[in-house]
């Protein structure tokens, strides 16, 4: 059996441009992209904390440093410039995969900057 699993994740980002006119997708810095372990033209879902949109999309690689979240096409109607967004990428993984997989979670300010990093989502309180 396969199971779906969490693989990387883009926490409270920020939406720094929103281009309609332009070819689809999501444009994340580099550096964002290689810190969640998501590639170029992978498959991910995109949750605004601001409106409760989820859609997907696909991530295309944007300037390094640069701190850009741009989403771009019919998914620059989802979300405003300044909008908080999770970005995930999920994967199919194996059951003895599963059992040894971490996620790969980065954290981000309300400028972009990667706060922390971590494998384990805190466990949720009553």
């Amino acid at each position: 059996m396969q199971r779906i699993m969490l693989r990387g994740k883009l926490h409270q980002a920020r939406v720094t441009h929103a281009v309609l006119n332009y070819e689809g997708s999501c444009g994340i810095d580099q550096d964002f992209l290689d810190a969640a372990g998501i590639v170029e033209y992978e498959a991910i879902d995109i949750y605004n904390i601001e409106n409760g949109e989820r859609f997907s999309t696909y991530a295309i690689s944007g300037e390094r440093g640069s701190r850009m979240i741009s989403l771009n096409g019919a998914a620059a109607r989802k979300a405003a410039v300044g909008d908080r967004i999770i970005i995930c990428a999920y994967g199919p993984m194996s059951e003895d995969e599963v059992a040894q997989h971490k996620p790969r979670l980065v954290y981000l300010d309300a400028q972009n900057n990667i706060v922390r990093t971590s494998k384990d989502i805190p466990l949720q309180l009553a």
